[in-house]
């Protein structure tokens, strides 16, 4: 007799499980057929209270659960190859579980990310969603954290600051004075929704000499990044690119830039890319319809990086990004 967990896989996961290595999920395990390529593996979990609010709508936790792994294989320079889920659930709603399995099929399918197992399993404590995702790169060619050198650009994608700016809308912390209904409701869908990078992976791949995605913020992940290559940067703040909505509260006094470039989940990438290899990394970014923007350098030394005001003052930053602990 099955038992309500094989009901609830067969029900709303079973069908997702378009790809041979999955089994059609009536395994303990998948396969993953080799390719002579390297496999990269992430892993990313998004908690009740932590990580969304409790009234978020499910199908945006599974857009948001999946797309902040693939944001990480995107600045590995890896093509996604597939993922397990794991659900933490205080019931097993068809009223939660039905849009929350249609967006996590839609978007594996727009990633080419399918599901290939995972495991549910009750809990009285908050909502849980963890995903591993694996991607694929040649030989030896993944971008790591450790090799960016002095002199080095330093590149981020897209804008900073939006999602923390979202949060703190939905927490009542911005009010409605402050925006008109379009500005935050593009601030808040880019806290919920990340677009990860991954239509820019393998530029990154061929230009990049260190990379990683920027969830903990910009200030913080950057540290992390050259602490990692044994090296320093500078940043000029003019140039960290912001959206207008960002902008505008910004210029208004209702939000600062410390919590913009530390309050977390962009999802961006940030990268250091060698001097001769910029342009054509531009170039690359600009086919990938992906932006760019050039915010520093690298440098000699081990000191943490030094963000520039526009008379070329260090900004002193109380916090360089968000932490669990």
């Amino acid at each position: 007799m099955a038992s309500g967990e094989d009901d609830l896989i067969a029900r709303y996961f079973r069908p997702l499980a378009t790809d041979p290595g999955a089994l059609g999920l009536i395994d303990d395990a998948a396969l993953l057929k080799q390719s002579g390529d390297d496999l990269v593996v992430t892993t990313d979990a998004i908690v009740e209270g932590v990580h969304f609010l409790p009234n978020d709508p499910p199908d945006i936790l599974a857009r948001k659960a999946l797309r902040v792994n693939l944001s990480d294989l995107a600045a590995k320079g890896a093509v996604p190859a597939g993922f397990v889920l794991t659900l933490a659930l205080r019931e097993a709603s068809d009223e939660w579980l039905r849009p929350f399995a249609q967006a996590l099929g839609e978007d594996a399918t727009a990633f080419g990310c399918p599901v290939l197992g995972g495991d549910t399993v009750s809990t009285p404590g908050p909502l849980m969603i963890s995903i591993t995702a694996f991607g694929r790169v040649p030989p030896g060619r993944m971008v790591r954290r450790d090799g960016a050198t002095a002199g080095d650009r330093i590149a981020v994608t897209g804008t900073v600051g939006d999602a923390a700016l979202g949060l703190r809308i939905l927490k009542g912390q911005i009010g409605g004075e402050a925006l008109d209904v379009p500005s935050r409701d593009f601030l808040v869908q880019r806290y919920r929704v990340p677009q990860p990078r991954n239509a820019l992976a393998v530029a990154i791949r061929d230009h990049a000499s260190a990379a990683m995605d920027v969830s903990d913020g910009l200030a913080g992940d950057l540290a992390k990044l050259c602490a990692a290559s044994n090296v320093a940067a500078s940043v000029e703040m003019a140039t960290v690119p912001l959206s207008a909505p960002a902008r505008a509260l910004l210029a208004k006094g209702s939000a600062g830039i410390e919590t913009l470039i530390s309050g977390g989940d962009d999802y961006e990438v940030v990268c250091s890319v060698p001097e001769n290899q910029w342009d054509s990394f531009v170039a690359a970014a600009r086919r990938a319809d992906v932006p760019v923007s050039a915010i520093g350098r690298v440098a000699a030394g081990t000191a943490a990086p030094q963000f520039l005001d526009a008379s070329g003052k260090p900004v002193a930053l109380k916090r360089l990004s968000y932490s669990h602990f």
